[in-house]
């Protein structure tokens, strides 16, 4: 397993201006990282030029590009608003095949106000079928994040990766979205693992629970992923010093796991 970051880690900074992603990726340098996920929402522009730029600047640190990300929606009852959100991962997915990005993170969606849940998986499996499809002539993954919505619990992550029935479809498992009996949930879906995110902290009872790396990762390697943890932090603490802890702890860990 190798140990990289996404850039949401810093989205406050991102957003605001103070820092650049240029200077994130200094960032993960400093931190020893394996590599890092570059966020769609942090970026100035998406021309060729620039994202050439990124690549290089990426190459020369000795950083993956591991993946990047978008904040699609697919359960909108908006035919229109669906199209529109394809049609943006679409793009995302050409530029990561310009970035040499390996995977793409999606997110489902959750079910729309006045509307049923299976009309929402209906409408996503379409849309995530699209988009594998796309993706799959160009070498690039679709990772579909468990995060809340149709994907809140394992048994709905696993209905949409069987419905879906793309090769070039798997999971993005976030530690730190599932709430109820997070490890047994983490299990079920590890088989179609292709990257991961670790935050701090699961939701429990009684609030946020720290998430036990050395068990979650263990279980990890036991199912034979051997792909990125990719920390998004969420946590309340500045960044520029609880990322580099965090980073720290798991690559002990990792080293540990062997």
């Amino acid at each position: 397993m190798r140990v990289g970051c996404c850039a949401y880690s810093y989205r406050d900074f991102l957003k605001g201006g103070a820092m650049t992603l240029e200077r994130f990726l200094d960032t993960a340098v400093a931190m020893r990282l394996d590599g890092i996920e570059l966020t769609s929402y942090y970026f100035e522009r998406s021309d060729r030029d620039y994202l050439n730029h990124l690549k290089h600047a990426c190459f020369r640190r000795g950083l993956h590009i591991a993946g990047t990300a978008v904040g699609s929606n697919f359960c909108q009852a908006d035919a229109q608003k669906r199209r529109d959100h394809v049609a943006m991962t679409k793009e995302w997915i050409d530029n990561s095949v310009l970035l040499g990005a390996p995977s793409i993170r999606v997110f489902a969606g959750p079910v729309p106000a006045g509307q049923q849940e299976e009309q929402a998986f209906s409408w996503a499996v379409a849309c995530l079928q699209e988009v594998a499809d796309h993706a799959a002539p160009r070498g690039v993954v679709v990772a579909l994040e468990n995060h809340g919505g149709i994907t809140a619990r394992a048994e709905q992550v696993l209905r949409l990766v069987q419905a879906v029935d793309r090769p070039w479809f798997g999971v993005n498992l976030d530690f730190g979205n599932f709430r109820a009996d997070p490890y047994r949930e983490f299990e079920r879906v590890l088989p179609h693992v292709v990257t991961t995110h670790a935050k701090t902290h699961h939701g429990g009872p009684s609030g946020p629970e720290r998430v036990d790396y050395r068990r979650a990762l263990g279980l990890a390697k036991a199912a034979g992923f051997r792909g990125y943890v990719n920390i998004e932090y969420e946590g309340k603490d500045d960044p520029r010093t609880a990322v580099p802890e965090f980073a720290a702890e798991l690559q002990q860990i990792v080293r540990e796991l062997g």
